[in-house]
């Protein structure tokens, strides 16, 4: 069995790079935490989870396009007349009692979204620690898509992740960087379906241009970073070059509608200079190209380095941390699984106090984890949005913040307050003794302050709310 310090450094450990601890899990976690971790880098099961339907982007557009000629055809469609003698009021068609109406589905676009959160949400719950899922979550974030922008992002956020994301998770990140880019929801979300070439054949004939938004993206939120070393004049190159990226019409005319399609006839013309090198290969692998040299490059490195130490480290990210996980990054040409294992292997990161306060998405979760729950589409949407991280509507392209005082407002920690005490009250009648469930799911973390707070609560529910609300539990 592992010493009482090393217990200690595991439950920081599983707090920083998991997603909560579950009831009757505490044990067996803490004598192998470091390893457990590690074997989830190793494993290739968070790219395609069993037990999840994989719908691509192809279905799920064919699937809202008949939707959507439905809905087209019954608004249009004539109204039947009405008899002359209205119905009495809540009578049937017989004048007896009016048969229940079964409440109405929601639109297509909105079960497609529930569907994903909740999926997304089941593999959270059921990950032995979670790493690989908080992963993928940082990535999500990192290569954000908002559902609030159009219907077509909202129907295809869940795929985004699940295509462009979760499979390179640890894999190559330049393989993730084309894979996000070339996604229909992203080239929908940053508007390069409205981007044309000025001197393509479009261009010429219709007299539109450049739009800009994904190339500067690209290098700001995405590679690079701010202060990165690009200019101006390198996001309109870029944006040059990815001229043409699309989503197939609905029409054929460019493939299977609703996927990635190249076309020609808006890509810009010609050679482009992007960071001093000039990018003269044709159509599409022009800009392949170009995000393969992104994707390598030493500022790239550096600032995919700091946003991971960040978000499981500090605010105030450790300059020799990030150099370390920085030089892995070069070293092995951006590797995913070499960069995790670095951050992981890292002494230092388990060793460090926990500094990092949930987001509302990780409290919720850790909190469902350590109550036993498994809730409905209700209580994973609602609360989120009242705690304002609704899962893959970011307030902008970069995404959820990712500090301390983006969740520590008074207003945020009033309604954390309000959501333990709710969770506290769904969960009571499952949870036999609080004081024993704060004992497992803190284990070494737990104080003597939660402990007697716990255990001089005036009911099970205050007693849970407690627990979910103490510093040991919202902290990571």
């Amino acid at each position: 069995m592992a010493s009482r310090s090393q217990r200690h450094a595991n439950a920081v450990g599983l707090q920083r790079f998991g997603l909560g601890v579950k009831i009757g899990q505490a044990e067996a976690l803490l004598d192998g935490a470091r390893d457990l971790i590690l074997n989830e880098i190793r494993a290739d099961s968070i790219a395609r989870p069993a037990g999840i339907a994989y719908v691509g982007t192809a279905d799920i557009s064919t699937a809202f396009y008949a939707f959507a000629d439905a809905e087209k055809k019954a608004r249009e469609a004539p109204r039947v007349a009405q008899a002359n003698v209205p119905a009495t009021p809540g009578a049937g068609a017989d004048g007896g009692a009016a048969t229940p109406r079964p409440p109405a589905e929601p639109p297509l676009p909105t079960r497609i979204y529930r569907d994903e959160v909740m999926a997304r949400t089941r593999l959270a719950l059921e990950a032995p620690a979670g790493f690989g899922e908080r992963l993928v979550q940082f990535w999500s974030n990192h290569f954000c898509v908002a559902v609030n922008k159009n219907t077509t992002t909202r129907i295809m956020a869940g795929a985004f992740e699940r295509e462009a994301i979760r499979p390179h998770v640890f894999g190559r990140f330049a393989d993730m960087l084309l894979a996000a880019e070339s996604h229909p929801a992203m080239l929908e979300y940053l508007d390069n379906q409205l981007s044309t070439g000025p001197n393509s054949p479009a261009g010429n004939r219709r007299g539109r241009g450049l739009n800009e938004n994904l190339g500067r993206e690209i290098l700001e939120l995405h590679t690079l970073g701010v202060g990165g070393g690009y200019t101006q004049a390198d996001v309109t190159s870029l944006a040059r070059i990815i001229t043409g990226w699309m989503v197939a019409p609905r029409n054929g005319a460019l493939g299977t509608p609703g996927v990635f399609a190249f076309n020609p006839r808006i890509h810009e013309p010609g050679a482009q200079q992007l960071l001093g090198k000039l990018y003269d290969q044709p159509d599409k692998a022009q800009g392949v190209a170009a995000l393969a040299d992104l994707a390598r490059h030493p500022a790239t490195a550096r600032f995919v380095a700091t946003k991971l130490v960040r978000h499981f480290v500090a605010d105030e990210p450790p300059a020799a941390l990030v150099d370390d996980i920085a030089a892995a990054f070069r070293r092995s040409e951006g590797d995913l699984a070499v960069v995790s294992r670095a951050l992981v292997e890292s002494d230092a990161v388990w060793s460090a106090e926990p500094a990092k306060i949930r987001s509302p998405q990780e409290f919720l979760i850790a909190a469902f984890r350590a109550l036993g729950r498994e809730p409905d589409a209700g209580q994973v949407l609602g609360t989120l949005g009242v705690m304002g991280q609704p899962v893959w509507q970011p307030p902008g392209p970069n995404g959820y913040p990712d500090t301390n005082a983006a969740w520590a407002s008074p207003q945020g920690l009033k309604t954390r307050i309000d959501v333990a005490a709710r969770l506290g009250q769904q969960a009571a009648g499952g949870i036999a003794d609080p004081r024993q469930l704060s004992e497992e799911i803190l284990g070494p973390l737990l104080t003597p302050e939660t402990r007697q707070a716990v255990a001089r609560a005036e009911s099970k529910p205050q007693a849970l709310a407690l627990l979910l609300m103490s510093p040991e539990f919202q902290r990571r």
